[in-house]
């Protein structure tokens, strides 16, 4: 199978998350299964990094866009741990700070993006600013749609510098997300990374997906087009519809 091609949001596409699939697993059933193949793939990876940065005459730049629990970071340690920490970085973009608010939204993320030989990661990224702000009511609806316009000028500018660009949506449902809530709270090592805002920002997921629709069909372009990737247990059209 083509994951390029089955997950690639075509430029031009509505896009309608509640019709992916979050229970989506090809034919691997459990990790254990899909471990050789991952591990081949990371040494493809490795491999790739190594002429990349060899060759410094490209960079790549990795968006990572998703809601809360929805693995970033798990992408993040299992997939780009296979690359040379001197040739990558990872990013994450959160609420601004005072100095950051001072400047145009797009103002912090320049000096992040990778230099020719590089690899970045951004978890979380530009997108959050299309995303939270909208949601939060922190811009209007004009606001928004002038921020889809630069951000696809940005895009484009990194891509005409010879960045390739691979922005990635990680589907999860209401249901698995409050499941890992709770594997979080059972678990002492990852417990600090669950608070009280969590479960208050769920009672917002429809305005977060009407958000990410919005900005994906927006955003995919034919230099930077969106990868919408799925999760593990199956999809729900809304939080409205399962608020357990």
């Amino acid at each position: 199978m083509s994951y390029r091609s089955k997950f690639r949001i075509e430029p031009g596409s509505r896009v309608r998350l509640g019709k992916m699939d979050a229970g989506f697993k090809d034919k691997h059933e459990t990790e254990a299964t899909a471990k050789p193949q991952i591990e081949r793939y990371l040494v493809k990876l490795s491999h790739q990094q190594a002429l990349l940065y060899a060759e410094r005459k490209h960079a790549v730049l990795v968006v990572l866009q998703a809601l809360d629990a929805g693995g970033k970071d798990g992408t993040v340690n299992h997939v780009f741990a296979a690359l040379n920490p001197q040739g990558t970085s990872v990013v994450g973009f959160k609420q601004p700070t005072p100095t950051e608010r001072a400047h145009d939204f797009l103002w912090r993320v320049h000096p992040h993006v990778p230099a020719l030989g590089e690899v970045a990661i951004f978890n979380r990224s530009h997108y959050e600013d299309v995303l939270v702000t909208r949601v939060h009511k922190l811009i209007g609806k004009k606001t928004c749609a002038a921020r889809y316009q630069r951000i696809r000028d940005f895009e484009a500018t990194l891509v005409e510098s010879g960045t390739t660009i691979l922005k990635f949506y990680l589907h999860i449902s209401p249901a698995e997300q409050l499941a890992r809530f709770e594997e979080r709270l059972a678990d002492p090592a990852r417990n600090w990374k669950i608070s009280e805002s969590d479960y208050t920002e769920r009672e917002l997921w429809d305005d977060y997906i009407a958000a990410f629709e919005d900005a994906i069909s927006a955003t995919s372009t034919r230099e930077a087009p969106w990868y919408g990737r799925v999760g593990r247990r199956s999809c729900t059209s809304g939080l409205s519809q399962n608020r357990t």
